[in-house]
Formats: C-alpha cells, sequence, structure tokens
C-alpha cells in the first residue's frame, strides 16, 4: 500500500475506547494489505456521542437508534473512473465510544478489542463487504475474526499497549 491517510474527528474520544491514532492506523493498514489495496487511500474517522451517532443512523439507514458504527462508502480501490495516481476517498466511519465501551462489558472483552473489531468491520464495508444476504455474512465475519486474530497476535508479540 502506497499511503494511508486517515482524516480524525473528536480523536481525544480515542482515550474512551483505550485506542491511540496510531493503533487505529496500524489496523486499518492491516486490513488494506491483507485486501492486497496497492492505492494510495484517505478514510473519515468521526467519534461520535450515542446522540449524534442516533442522528446519523436516523439519516443514513432511517433507524431512529444509536449503534456502535457506521460506514459510508465513497470510492473503491480499482475504480476505473480514478487517475493512477488519484487518493482513494474510502469513505466515512463514525463510531460511538461509549456505545463501544457498553457494548464491550456486555461481551466480556475490553472496550480496545471491541473498537478493533467495529473499526475492521467498517473498513471491510468500505472496501465492498457486506452482510445482508447470508453468505455474504459468513464471508465477512469469517474474515474479520481472521484480521482481529492477527491484529492480536501482532500486538502481543510487539508488547505494544492496548489491542
Amino acid at each position: 500500500m502506497a499511503n494511508l491517510q486517515i482524516d480524525f474527528d473528536n480523536e481525544e474520544m480515542l482515550a474512551q475506547i483505550e485506542l491511540t491514532t496510531r493503533e487505529v492506523e496500524r489496523i486499518f493498514s492491516h486490513v488494506l494489505q491483507d485486501q492486497d489495496v496497492t492505492e494510495s487511500c484517505q478514510v473519515s474517522v468521526s467519534l461520535v456521542s450515542d446522540e449524534e451517532m442516533q442522528a446519523i443512523n436516523r439519516q443514513w439507514r432511517s433507524v431512529d437508534a444509536p449503534t456502535d458504527v457506521i460506514s459510508i462508502e465513497c470510492e473503491r480501490p480499482g475504480d476505473q473512473d480514478l487517475s493512477n495516481d488519484e487518493i482513494v476517498v474510502l469513505g466515512d466511519i463514525f463510531l460511538s465510544p461509549c456505545y463501544v465501551c457498553a457494548q464491550a462489558e456486555r461481551f466480556n472483552t475490553t472496550s480496545a478489542q471491541e473498537a478493533t473489531l467495529l473499526l475492521t468491520h467498517a473498513l471491510l464495508h468500505l472496501l465492498g463487504y457486506d452482510h445482508e444476504e447470508e453468505a455474504e455474512a459468513k464471508i465477512m465475519e469469517e474474515l474479520e475474526d481472521r484480521l482481529v486474530k492477527q491484529l492480536t497476535h501482532i500486538q502481543s508479540s510487539s508488547n505494544s499497549p492496548a489491542i
């Protein structure tokens, strides 16, 4: 992969989910490398309150409730409409740290582990994966599980904090 640009909104909220911008970059870089993405990519990550997430969910999915993560796709790697040197604007990811922390507690995991899974999930959506159909869901879930296990192994062998 040539280059990854992540634009954060409210990055100070990352502390609530025990991640740093560098760790988010590592998660995304790993997913993109695994998916053989060689183009330079840009992703926007907005950390929002449950109330903001509910409004986004209502606007984009017609669901009037907060949720953990929402991805809004823009462009995909390999898009023929993009020039070779153009940055691929993958899209926007909205993450609610408060929701993630509550969900982590329910699933008996850490907020960093839950956020890693959700960020992986969200980026896979931006790359075109979906889980509307049972067969698609199985593929996406197996891919998520494999990537998160790899990320956990990488983290434990490097002794870095969080994930």
